[in-house]
């Protein structure tokens, strides 16, 4: 055999030993976490006092696709931000930092989808940033495969060409671990989020997971500036009786589950914000009612615990259905739908229940303090 087709050879082996090793133990024989906790970190957060102990990953967001296909880091802040990420794991080594790529209006993905060269030019330029920034993996937040948004291209091939993508990711971050010895559960990362519903119909989610570590579902944004009334925007379960809260938490999972996706590859979002509508109708304290208009902006846990829960005429309800607390204004027809420490250890109990592999939560800076973070940790350690 010819020395290049001998090398050629030992690296295919060594590409599916690290295949293979993905659920290894690590090798000090230390036990693993029990479930993943991921901050998605954006450079507005306070990243030198993240509790970087309750945390198993950081999702770094976002990184761009430039119009030539290329991963790119556009804000110019970005390489001190990750290299303030990168020194928490001086407090926690077992830290990892993955580079999120996307997120809501985000263009070019399709383009760089579209052909086997565009795919290994988008990846090349992926991993590239990976060796410059010392990453431990890559988070794909594409929204949404073959649907139309703000201003973002996108084709009937993205179904199929979604799939070849992350293929085409696995396989350089794979060839990367082998040169840089890093596999087994040392191996690099490969992660995307997900939604549900008509998601499902513009992906082929029950061949993506073969190539990813796990799978961040978006379970939030259920409800917002775009729904003819309001309603919860993450909650845990749908109320069979509101036609209007079919999206839930447990619906997304069942529908990741009826996939055939492991349930130790999925990952439950939580929102660290919440979101409101003003001018409700005043029935049922405001829930599933129609509205005059949305609240400016997301509300950020912080301010929410700071200005509104109980405070400034807004009362805390609690629905026992959907799982789900709200805040409701009766003098100013104001509902605002967040996640609290109660809502959270419910789904962290749905967690237990499932066998899902953890959570994540958007984002870090809408609770500095880290109280949600703490109902979490304590809960999921």
């Amino acid at each position: 055999m010819r020395s290049g087709a001998l090398r050629a050879a030992l690296l295919l082996l060594l590409l599916v030993a690290a295949a293979g090793c993905r659920s290894a133990l690590p090798p000090d024989g230390e036990q693993k976490p029990r479930h993943r906790i991921i901050a998605y970190v954006r450079g507005r957060a306070e990243i030198d006092r993240i509790g970087a102990h309750k945390l198993t990953h950081v999702n770094y967001a976002f990184a761009k696709v430039s119009a030539r296909g290329e991963v790119v880091l556009d804000d110019p802040d970005a390489p001190a931000h990750l290299a303030r990420l990168q020194a928490l794991k001086a407090k926690n080594p077992r830290l990892r930092i993955l580079l999120s790529v996307g997120g809501w209006g985000a263009d070019h993905f399709s383009d760089a989808a579209l052909d086997e060269a565009s795919r290994e030019r988008f990846a090349a330029s992926a991993i590239e940033l990976v060796r410059r920034y010392a990453l431990d993996g890559i988070d794909l937040d594409w929204e949404y495969p073959g649907q139309p948004g703000p201003g973002i291209g996108f084709r009937a091939e993205d179904r199929e060409n979604f799939t070849r993508m992350l293929e085409t990711m696995r396989r350089h971050l794979d060839r990367l671990g082998v040169e840089r010895e890093r596999i087994g559960d040392d191996s690099y990362l490969l992660t995307i989020a997900s939604s549900g519903g008509v998601y499902f119909e513009h992906t082929e989610m029950d061949r993506v997971h073969e190539y990813l570590d796990w799978i961040n579902v978006m379970t939030y944004d259920f409800a917002g500036s775009w729904s003819p009334t309001t309603g919860h925007h993450a909650a845990l379960y749908g109320d069979p009786g509101a036609p209007e809260s079919r999206a839930s938490a447990a619906a997304f999972v069942r529908q990741h589950l009826a996939a055939g996706i492991p349930a130790i590859k999925l990952v439950l979002g939580v929102p660290f914000y919440g979101r409101a509508w003003t001018g409700v109708r005043r029935e049922n304290h405001g829930l599933y009612q129609p509205y005059e208009s949305p609240g400016s902006g997301d509300y950020s846990y912080s301010s929410l615990r700071r200005d509104y829960i109980d405070r400034n005429g807004f009362r805390r309800l609690w629905d026992p259905v959907a799982r789900a607390p709200y805040l409701w204004n009766e003098e100013t027809a104001t509902l605002v739908s967040y996640d609290d420490p109660v809502s959270l250890r419910e789904k962290a109990r749905f967690i237990e229940a499932l066998g899902l592999g953890g959570v994540m939560y958007w984002e870090h800076s809408h609770d500095p303090e880290e109280r949600l973070l703490d109902v979490l940790y304590d809960n999921l350690k």
